[in-house]
């Protein structure tokens, strides 16, 4: 199970939200290279990145760092905001993502998730499954629809989807830990992998993710917990590892 350690970029800076509220930002470093460079001397082996400019303009913002990242950092890095067309998935590809995220198009235009996945593969191509009081939300957190996670999800896989960013957005960044049995019973049937993000605050949140032994988790996103020195990028890997 891998780690990711989280860059959201906010007009130009690496930030934390609360519960994906915008306007509930803490700022950690003005360049988002610093902190993708730390968590790489530190040891992790992928990056998140999330273009938050991007999700809320509707396409993407932050290529520049986010080709500094990639090609400074030396991490896989996963990408996703405001990818909502296939050429702005080409773009953030030929920027240096190891993969991309859909998140908004993928939900709402089953057309291009499909074209997508054919042309780039779907280890290349995964989607972000966002959840507010238990519906699945979009637009960059902005609008809730009436779907709960797990019938989206199914769908999703029924489209070919292999692999699935699922964030509990009522926990991010909260820092109080998952909902472990919630979370498990939405995973554990699931034939694609899983990974989680939302209110990781201490290596025991990873490690109650870890004793679920789902076949399906495939890794964790730590953001917040990571910037606050809760714990360190070695002890967030070896508390995955069980």
């Amino acid at each position: 199970m891998r780690l990711y350690p989280a860059i959201d970029i906010l007009d130009g800076s690496a930030v934390r939200l609360v519960k994906g509220d915008f306007d509930a930002r803490q700022t950690y470093e003005q360049d988002p290279l610093t902190a993708a460079l730390s968590f790489a001397r530190a040891g992790a082996e992928a990056l998140h990145v999330v273009d938050l400019d991007g999700a809320r303009r509707g396409e993407p913002v932050n290529l520049g760092h986010l080709r500094r990242i990639a090609s400074e950092s030396g991490l896989p890095v996963q990408y996703g905001g405001g990818l909502r067309s296939a050429g702005a998935v080409e773009q953030a590809l030929a920027a240096g993502a190891a993969r991309v995220i859909l998140g908004t198009a993928a939900l709402r235009d089953p057309d291009l998730l499909r074209e997508v996945l054919a042309a780039h593969g779907d280890e290349r191509v995964i989607v972000s499954v966002d959840v507010r009081g238990g519906l699945v939300t979009s637009a960059g957190w902005t609008e809730t629809g009436g779907q709960a996670a797990g019938p989206v999800i199914e769908s999703l896989i029924e489209s070919g989807v292999s692999l699935v960013v699922y964030t509990d957005v009522d926990r991010d960044g909260m820092l109080e830990g998952p909902d472990l049995e919630s979370f498990r019973e939405l995973a554990e049937p699931l034939p694609a992998r899983v990974i989680y993000s939302g209110g990781i605050g201490s290596l025991e949140d990873l490690a109650g993710l870890a004793a679920l032994s789902l076949a399906s988790l495939d890794g964790v996103i730590v953001g917040k917990a990571l910037y606050e020195r809760r714990f360190t990028v070695p002890e967030a890997i070896g508390a995955l590892a069980g």
